[in-house]
C-alpha cells in the first residue's frame, strides 16, 4: 500500500487519529485562517467580474463528484438562457499562463477534467493558474456566467454563489485538516456556502441529494457505438479509474452485476498503452475522465462509462433564481 493509500485509509477508515503530525495540522490551519482573513480585510484583493460567478468545490481531498456536477449545472443553466463558461486550474495539463480550450481536445496540454467538461458540456472552458485572468477569457468569449470548477479555496476570484460537494459515504472523514485529515479548510467553512450537495449516501437536513447515474458504455475508438452495461452481467471486466475515489467507480460496476478486476491509478494519471495491457481479452471499462486521455491508443476492447448527475428540480430552480438575483 502506497503512502497516499495509507493516508486515505487513516483519514476515512475510522482508525485512531494520528498524533505525530498534529503540529503540522495546527500550522496548516493557522496559515489557512490567516489567508482567509487577509482576503476579508482587503489585504489581499479578490477580483470581481462584471458577471455572476458560481463556485463549485469541496473542503475535503479526494473525488466527491465535482466534475459531473459542473457538467450538469452548466447544461441546466445553459437551458435556462445563460451563456456559461467554466474556469479551471487545469490539473494534469502543462499550459503556461492562461488558455481557452480549442475544439480539438488535448488532455495532456489542458488537463483531463477541463477537456471532459468541454466535450460533455459544450461551453467555453478556460484554464490557468491565475483564475481571474482565465475567467476574463470567458468574458471575451461572450459568457455571461462563470462557473469555477474546484474553486472554493481560490479566493482571488470573487464569487456570488458557492456550492460545496460532499461524498455521502465518506463525508468529512475524521474531521481533521491536512495532514492529519483530508480537509483543506475547517468544517466551519460549510456554514458560509450557499448550497451543500451530497453525492450518494443520505442527505441531511438542508443538504441537496445528488446521484450519479450511468447504465451504458461507449467504445473509445468509436464514441457513437454504445452498449448497455447489462451485456457484461456476470462477466469478468477490467475496471480502470484514475480519479480521487476509484472505489466508487468499481462499486458502481459491481452493483450492476459485473465481475470487476480493479485497476486503480493516481488521480490525473497520464496513461500509456502499456498501462492497459492486462494480458487477456476481457473488456476494459474506465471513467470518462480516464477515457479522454486514452483515446489516442484506444482499441475495440476499451470502453468509457459516462455518468450524469441527477439533481432535484427544486435545487436547480433555486440556483437559477439565486444567480439572477446577483446578475449585474
Amino acid at each position: 500500500m502506497s503512502l497516499a493509500e495509507r493516508l486515505v485509509a487513516r483519514w476515512y477508515g475510522g482508525s485512531r487519529r494520528p498524533w505525530l503530525p498534529r503540529p503540522l495540522t495546527w500550522l496548516y490551519r493557522a496559515i489557512v485562517a490567516m489567508r482567509v482573513a487577509a482576503y476579508r480585510r482587503g489585504w489581499l484583493k479578490a477580483e470581481r467580474l462584471p458577471v455572476p460567478v458560481l463556485v463549485v468545490g469541496n473542503i475535503a481531498l479526494g473525488g466527491t463528484g465535482k466534475t459531473p456536477l459542473v457538467i450538469a449545472l452548466t447544461r441546466h443553466l445553459r437551458a435556462c438562457g445563460w451563456r456559461p463558461g467554466v474556469v479551471s486550474r487545469g490539473y494534469g495539463g502543462n499550459v503556461q499562463g492562461t488558455a481557452l480550450l480549442p475544439d480539438t481536445l488535448d488532455p495532456e496540454q489542458f488537463g483531463d477534467e477541463p477537456s471532459l467538461i468541454r466535450r460533455r458540456a459544450g461551453v467555453p472552458v478556460a484554464v490557468g493558474h491565475d483564475r481571474p485572468a482565465a475567467a476574463r477569457l470567458l468574458l471575451d468569449a461572450g459568457c455571461d456566467l462563470v462557473i469555477a470548477d474546484d474553486g472554493l479555496q481560490h479566493y482571488a476570484l470573487a464569487r456570488d454563489v458557492e456550492i460545496n460537494v460532499v461524498d455521502g459515504t465518506r463525508r468529512l472523514g475524521n474531521g481533521l485538516m491536512l495532514p492529519c485529515g483530508p480537509l483543506r479548510e475547517p468544517p466551519s467553512r460549510l456554514e458560509r456556502v450557499d448550497f451543500c450537495v451530497v453525492n450518494g449516501g443520505e442527505a441531511r437536513d438542508g443538504e441537496v441529494a445528488m446521484m450519479l447515474a450511468g447504465s451504458q458504455a461507449c467504445r473509445l475508438d468509436q464514441v457513437d457505438v454504445c452498449q448497455p452495461l447489462s451485456q457484461w452481467v456476470g462477466r469478468r471486466v477490467h475496471a480502470v479509474a484514475g480519479i480521487g475515489h476509484p472505489q466508487r467507480f468499481f462499486d458502481s460496476l459491481r452493483a450492476q452485476g459485473l465481475d470487476v478486476v480493479e485497476h486503480a491509478f493516481a488521480d490525473h494519471h497520464a496513461y500509456v498503452s502499456a498501462d492497459l495491457a492486462f494480458g487477456d481479452d476481457a473488456p476494459v471499462l474506465m471513467t470518462e475522465k480516464d477515457a479522454v486521455k486514452c483515446a489516442a491508443f484506444a482499441t475495440d476492447r476499451m470502453w468509457s462509462v459516462p455518468v450524469d448527475a441527477v439533481l432535484p428540480d427544486t435545487f436547480l430552480q433555486a440556483l437559477d433564481a439565486r444567480l439572477r438575483q446577483t446578475s449585474r
